[in-house]
């Protein structure tokens, strides 16, 4: 025996045909001209080759004989196909019926082959190793698509790592530049989050933080105050309260961070060919969640906030949910100008603005979960003299 068939051998040795057959000479001479090449094992009932196929060795291929009784071998394959474990299990009837009807039927059920007896050693032989070779081949494909769904996946959460990291920056610039906030972005994240989930299936919110949007709200949240970086040194720093006309600066940060939001995402469509664009949706979907905050969330309910002056549902759901979220950080936290207010005090402002400054079923929710409210205030203070009272 030269190398080459020597090695073939041991490979095949490597793989295990079943032999299923009621005649014990039947399992004699199949076994006798397949062992040389490969890992045998019998089963004379199909109840006995359901039991084998779940034990070690398991089987690469099944010779299975039709007509036994009992359990016969229509059967056998219906239960085989029935299990996920055993459904790809190759199987070639071996029967002494030959006629087209019953060929058929087997096929049809979903034998890969169907070899009349009495058996031709070559056509076994040529038949076993064309479909185990075809089952390894479908197995590789199978274990390279395995492979390749789990890079695909490693490679997006690190893609998504990335969009938070980068996001993440960019709202800490912002912040960096305004030296009261500290935490600010920690907080009113962890507010919107708690806020849309509590409003998640109501009726006038499910739709617009449905099929994603939540998670994309959240994610968007520290990007509200983007604009801050457009705003002068003088007028964000300032530590005391702003005039008439310097306010009238700093509420253009609203529209400067969504001007900014909306240059990006034109910016990378004229880069991004026809393909990159269409994979490219996700971000773009965020990045328009990211918009809608930055410019919204100074809105107020009854038509008097900024930029637009909106009013009612014209406001984006977003920016309603980051509205309450930021006055509530604003009072609860010390400025330059003033001390931290108490949950209470904080709780009546936002009650007072219902239905004026704020969405009245956003307000109902704040206080739905105002406990949880005061749990983040404290767990992310900006230093242990700024938690607010209870």
């Amino acid at each position: 025996m030269n190398a080459s068939v020597a090695a073939e051998n041991e490979a095949h040795q490597r793989q295990t045909v079943l032999i299923v057959d009621d005649t014990p000479q039947n399992i004699t001479i199949l076994g006798e001209l397949l062992q040389p090449y490969y890992a045998v094992r019998a089963a004379n009932s199909g109840e006995r080759a359901l039991r084998a196929v779940h034990s070690d060795p398991r089987p690469d291929i099944i010779l299975l004989d039709v007509m036994m009784p009992g359990m016969d071998g229509y059967e056998v394959l219906r239960r085989l196909h029935a299990e996920k474990e055993t459904r790809n299990i190759p199987v070639i009837f071996v029967t002494a019926m030959d006629s087209t009807e019953s060929e058929e039927h087997g096929l049809a059920l979903g034998a890969v082959d169907y070899i009349t007896k009495p058996i031709q050693p070559a056509i076994v032989l040529a038949r076993v190793r064309a479909h185990l070779e075809l089952k390894h081949a479908r197995d590789r494909l199978a274990n390279q698509n395995e492979w390749l769904e789990r890079e695909v996946a490693r490679r997006m959460s690190e893609n998504l790592l990335i969009q938070d990291l980068s996001m993440r920056a960019l709202a800490c610039l912002a912040e960096a530049r305004d030296t009261d906030t500290g935490h600010h972005i920690l907080r009113t994240q962890a507010y919107v989050e708690l806020l849309a989930y509590q409003l998640e299936h109501h009726e006038r919110f499910q739709d617009a933080l449905a099929s994603g949007r939540l998670e994309r709200v959240v994610k968007a949240a520290p990007l509200h105050d983007l604009g801050k970086v457009g705003i002068p040194d003088a007028i964000l720093l300032k530590p005391g309260r702003l005039t008439p006309e310097e306010f009238e600066v700093m509420k253009t940060h609203a529209a400067i961070g969504a001007d900014a939001i909306s240059k990006a995402m034109q910016d990378a469509l004229a880069a991004a060919d026809v393909g990159m664009a269409a994979q490219a949706s996700g971000a773009f979907a965020f990045l328009q969640v990211a918009r809608e905050i930055a410019l919204s969330h100074h809105e107020k309910w009854d038509g008097s906030g900024y930029p637009a002056g909106l009013a009612g549902d014209a406001i984006p759901a977003a920016g309603r949910l980051m509205a309450l979220a930021d006055v509530f950080d604003a009072l609860t936290c010390r400025r330059v100008y003033k001390k931290p207010m108490t949950i209470d005090q904080a709780t009546q402002i936002i009650t007072e603005g219902r239905s004026t400054h704020f969405d009245p079923d956003v307000v109902d929710a704040y206080l739905a979960c105002q406990e949880r409210f005061a749990e983040i205030a404290t767990r992310f203070a900006d230093a242990e003299a700024d938690k607010p009272a209870p």
